[in-house]
């Protein structure tokens, strides 16, 4: 049996985080997955918009997924690679070299992602949507109704 772990925040769960899920389930026959906890995220700098018990529950749903763990620390993967007699680790190849030195106890592997989807852009996208950016939409979108009203008349 080949044991696959892997790591990752999952926050706005999207395509992206799917296909990398079905792509790591096909390089083995067990399939665990560590989910950044909020107070791991925060130590990175990072603030997740969905919890991590939500988080945790969606990766813990697809159907390829046999074990979620809580990821606390950078350190733990070495102790999880032993715990859960990983055969592959593997990861995004924007992480490429990173973890080369896990090598040691398992094979490494970097995938590719899926080009023109993160949750980064997402959040991105998301952070225009402040009261003022809304309120301007509205009026944008009152102008285009009005417009559109006045051309509908001229047909």
């Amino acid at each position: 049996m080949t044991t696959v772990l892997t790591y990752g925040t999952f926050d706005l769960f999207h395509i992206g985080h799917l296909n990398l899920i079905n792509r790591l389930a096909e390089l083995g026959d067990r399939l665990v997955i560590g989910v950044s906890t909020d107070e791991f995220n925060a130590g990175k700098g990072k603030k997740s918009i969905v919890s991590y018990e939500d988080r945790a529950r969606i990766v813990s749903s697809i159907k390829g997924v046999d074990l979620v763990v809580p990821e606390t620390s950078w350190e733990q993967k070495v102790s999880d690679i032993k715990a859960h007699d990983v055969d592959v680790f593997a990861i995004g190849d924007d992480w490429r070299g990173k973890f080369d030195e896990l090598k040691e106890l398992c094979d490494v592997v970097y995938l590719s992602r899926t080009d023109g989807i993160s949750s980064t852009e997402i959040k991105q996208m998301l952070r225009v949507l402040d009261p003022s950016h809304i309120t301007e939409m509205q009026d944008a979108l009152s102008v285009m109704s009005r417009l559109l009203e006045h051309y509908r008349d001229l047909t």
